[in-house]
């Protein structure tokens, strides 16, 4: 196989958007492969548009290519019509820095940050020429890795990746590479298997083929047994301590066509301690580690220095939570002062809405506020932990029509636990009742509401882990009872497909067994999963007949809350006598505060890690009292 990939140009004019496969963007890096002693593919396995937006990608191609012995390159899923031409024609995946065929690189490595993303993974590596199984790979395959969220839960993965890491790889992915690069100059002694011990012994490292899993009489997971001395019973997620002096590019790609988030990206800080018990991302990334506003004013001007960008987008699970946000918003307005650069905050909480805050980032350009309650009444918000109300609610959307907002955007889940009708009718009068608030205050009708509604799916590492996700049937029909309740023009409704929502939840709760679905599926032709009009449940309902597997067993089975999981190896620092704790008090409708400005809430993940929280505003561990559990 050729060390380069040539695509002939009058083929590639046939494709839609030809540019999602040429490179060459402003601020890409390329290296000459016989210069390095480390080469990384890494791999996002959606399209262009989707993969450019992605902030961890980006951390850890600027990273590596920070260091002169490492070339890192970025290969992206070819559209379906680049797909056909690629087969037909026998060209490889390649990468789109130096169009190095995928097979050659020393370690290949996919992000992942969405279930229904995993058939493209499988056919990414098809693709490539590489055997989808690891138990077929021989010696001169590159090491196929694998992180991000949903590596929380590997065992659906478990057949096709050699090794997945955990939590945040800035400093873990350098003893990584180190560490390869040691084996490759000695000579590779013992082989893959014997780097894979070495990397299994790291923090965050796991390395699926050194366990075997074990289901007890009824078939239900019993257990997952090491067979090597190396692997660990528990694998610690790797954290990083210090937010303000880690790593962050300030060198992004400049894209040559259009992506979904187009600007530049300034994260304010990591973590969340809201607490909310259906939300993973709030659990994985605990605790809360803050940025000065000097240093991300720092990161904010040199990023519009070298890229040309107009938008900074302040991006963390929820930007309005970041202490010393007016400040920051002052500071950055100061900063871009004639250059018309405007400053974006993706996410609000109406607890934390400051219009003050939001009309000066809305200076340079106007647009709509979104608010996220999750659910329509009071009882369901407590059971989820929400910690906000409909007073923070219309309060919030009060002021902002006060000051000449018309567009209000409101985000709910169905199929929660403890859910009834009561609960989704309380969806559409709160819209009602936004609706109405602004025609009273502003004596008009020309506000409107948007209600966007998804669907419920239960995660690994949450206080709902436990809780089977109610059948397809009865989310269609909570879709449709909402629907008949939203009768005024003004408010629009929109809400997610039900059956992808089943798939996702079969894999975020799957075992090794679902490696099995996985792949016939992927047989069957899917893929782009996660598109709708690429998304054929048929196709997933015949793969888990071939395959002998029901997938209620995973996404709709209420599960015992002391039976074994198949990830409870895989730990984000955060205890399971915690989340037990939630899950009760979830069905008592009981509030856990934020342990952020009060005493500890008995988590585990600082004592656990070794870490703390860092707020600019209050300092480190303020008013902190040791929990005791």
């Amino acid at each position: 196989m050729s060390r380069t990939v040539s695509i002939d140009p009058i083929l590639l004019s046939k494709v839609s958007k030809p540019a999602r496969y040429v490179g060459g963007e402003w601020n890409s890096i390329v290296k000459n492969h016989d210069d390095v002693k480390l080469t990384v593919a890494y791999c996002f396995p959606d399209v262009y548009e989707v993969a450019m937006s992605h902030l961890g990608l980006r951390i850890l191609y600027s990273l590596l290519n920070e260091r002169k012995d490492i070339a890192a390159e970025r290969v992206y899923a070819p559209w379906p019509d680049m797909e056909e031409i690629m087969r037909k024609e026998s060209y490889p995946l390649f990468s789109l820095e130096t169009k190095t065929p995928v097979i050659h690189f020393d370690m290949v490595g996919f992000t992942l940050q969405y279930e229904m993303s995993f058939t493209n993974i499988l056919n990414m590596l098809d693709l490539s020429g590489i055997p989808l199984f690891s138990k077929d790979r021989d010696e001169d395959m590159p090491i196929i890795a694998a992180g991000g969220p949903c590596a929380y839960n590997a065992e659906p993965l478990a057949d096709y990746i050699d090794i997945f890491f955990l939590g945040e790889s800035e400093e873990s992915v350098c003893l990584l590479a180190d560490t390869i690069i040691a084996w490759k100059e000695q000579g590779k002694p013992g082989g893959k298997k014997q780097l894979l011990k070495t990397l299994a012994a790291q923090q965050g490292n796991y390395v699926p083929a050194f366990y075997r899993d074990e289901y007890d009489e009824d078939g239900n997971f019993k257990s997952l047994i090491p067979i090597e001395p190396e692997a660990g019973t528990h694998i610690q997620k790797c954290v990083i301590a210090d937010e303000e002096h880690v790593f962050f590019p300030t060198k992004p790609i400049v894209p040559n066509i259009n992506i979904i988030h187009n600007r530049a990206v300034l994260e304010l800080f990591r973590g969340c301690s809201r607490g909310c018990r259906f939300c993973q991302a709030g659990m994985l990334y605990r605790p809360i580690r803050e940025k000065t506003p000097q240093r991300l004013v720092q990161l904010a001007g040199d990023i519009i220095k070298n890229s040309g960008y107009d938008e900074i987008s302040l991006m963390s699970l929820s930007s309005a939570d970041y202490s010393c946000l007016p400040e920051l918003v002052d500071m950055l307005i100061e900063k871009f002062k004639g250059q018309k650069v405007s400053v974006s905050l993706p996410s609000l909480r109406v607890d934390s809405f400051s219009v003050d805050v939001a009309k000066k980032v809305q200076q340079v350009r106007k647009s709509g506020l979104t608010f996220a309650p999750e659910a329509g009444t009071q009882r369901l918000r407590d059971v989820i932990n929400k910690g906000v109300t409909e007073e923070n609610l219309l309060a919030a959307c009060e002021n902002a029509f006060r000051n000449g907002w018309t567009t209000v955007k409101l985000y709910f889940m169905m199929g929660l636990p403890t859910e009834t009708d009561a609960d989704l009718a309380g969806i559409a009068d709160l819209a009602y009742k936004v609706l109405n608030l602004y025609r009273h205050i502003t004596g008009k009708n020309n506000g409107k509401v948007t209600v966007s509604v998804s669907s419920f799916v239960p995660k690994s590492h949450t206080a709902f882990q436990w809780f089977g996700q109610l059948p397809i049937e009865e989310i269609e029909r909570k879709q449709i009872y909402i629907k008949n309740l939203i009768r005024d023009k003004h408010i629009s409704y929109h809400y997610h497909d039900a059956k992808t929502g089943r798939l996702e939840a079969a894999f975020a709760r799957g075992d090794r067994r679902m490696g099995t679905v996985l792949y016939e599926a992927w047989k069957l032709g899917c893929k782009f999963d996660g598109w709708t009009e690429m998304f054929h449940y048929d196709m997933w309902l015949q793969a888990f007949r071939q395959a002998g597997i029901n997938p209620d067993y995973y996404a709709a089975r209420q599960r015992d809350i002391d039976e074994p999981l198949p990830w409870d190896h895989l730990t984000d620092g955060a205890t399971k006598s915690f989340l037990q704790r939630e899950w009760k008090k979830a069905a008592a409708a009981e509030l856990t505060h934020d342990c952020r400005h009060l005493e500890c809430t008995g988590c585990g993940v600082c004592p656990n890690l070794g870490v703390h929280i860092i707020d600019n505003k209050e300092g480190r561990d303020h008013g902190k009292t040791a929990f005791s559990y």
